[in-house]
């Protein structure tokens, strides 16, 4: 049995994490401007995730970070609005229900924290993400909320946490 657990983010996650972000987009073909891959914070998510509002979960097996995903106070969105961010696995965690481990843990995390929804963008090419989040509820919108900083998404969704 493998000794799979999630855990808040360390300093020491940030190479593992960005290096599974960044191949994640290759792999897809989504390593375009606009993304989080020509995003520095994307090298520095323990630093990123100490704002007040924001937690970061690492997916961990055997010793080894194998993804992550996290919950952030984007600036500019509605009140009582978070952020679903960089949620990567690397190909060997998928297809194993850790995607949906992770989500829930955020999507608990949030509604503890206050938050009444979670907000989130994506682009077509992160086809196999798509069919998780509306599975668990979260509906289309027709334009970006907040301010990401991130223009290469063109996929918004919104999830209501008091349904």
């Amino acid at each position: 049995m493998n000794d799979l657990i999630i855990r808040t983010i360390c300093a020491g996650d940030n190479e593992a994490l960005a290096k599974i972000v960044r191949n994640t987009l290759e792999e897809f073909k989504a390593n375009k401007p606009g993304t989080v891959y020509f995003d520095d914070r994307t090298d520095h998510l323990f630093e990123e995730f100490a704002v007040p509002g924001s937690i970061y979960y690492v997916v961990e097996e055997n010793g080894i970070v194998i993804g992550g995903g996290g919950i952030y106070p984007t600036e500019n969105l509605p009140q009582g609005t978070c952020e679903l961010v960089k949620l990567y696995l690397a190909p060997t965690a998928r297809g194993k229900g850790i995607g949906r481990s992770l989500l829930e843990k955020n999507l608990a995390t949030a509604k503890k924290m206050g938050y009444k929804k979670v907000y989130l963008e994506t682009m077509p090419e992160l086809i196999i993400a798509i069919p998780l989040y509306e599975k668990w509820g979260f509906t289309y919108l027709t334009a970006a909320q907040g301010n990401s900083g991130h223009c290469g998404c063109d996929i918004w969704m919104l999830k209501d946490l008091e349904v």
